[in-house]
């Protein structure tokens, strides 16, 4: 009976990829569009971003590539690129700070860089743009 059950969860393993891949864009999107936009909510003291700047481009590279990603369009070689921004916002904005990321406070930025290389590796899933286009 358990490998029933075993063989049953494991058969919803590519939606789940979808869902992880949506639900991390949407997650993913926030700081772009703070960054952006200043939604959902300003950037702390109410500074601003110049969009011709690292943070502008980090921004850009949130907001946009998450958007694709959301979709699942362009799924592999978007959620690569937004790896290395991570890999790259953990390394200047964290790492510094400490080796323990509960002490440095770059969980987000780990997790996701993990995240998005997987989904590099393993595509975006049944729900996405990509599986259409492939039909």
């Amino acid at each position: 009976m358990s490998n029933n059950i075993s063989s049953k969860w494991q058969s919803y393993s590519p939606y789940i990829l979808s869902l992880l891949r949506i639900f991390a864009a949407l997650v993913f999107m926030q700081p772009g569009a703070m960054k952006l936009f200043g939604w959902p909510a300003p950037l702390p003291n109410g500074i601003t971003i110049s969009l011709f700047s690292q943070m502008g481009l980090a921004g850009v590279l949130e907001v946009f590539g998450g958007a694709l990603l959301l979709v699942g369009l362009f799924t592999r070689p978007v959620a690569f690129i937004l790896s290395g921004e991570m890999a790259v916002a953990y390394f200047q904005g964290h790492f510094s700070h400490g080796f323990w990321t509960v002490v440095n406070h770059g969980e987000p930025a780990v997790l996701l860089c993990f995240i998005w290389l997987f989904i590099s590796a393993a595509g975006a899933g049944p729900w996405s743009i990509d599986a259409m286009r492939r039909k």
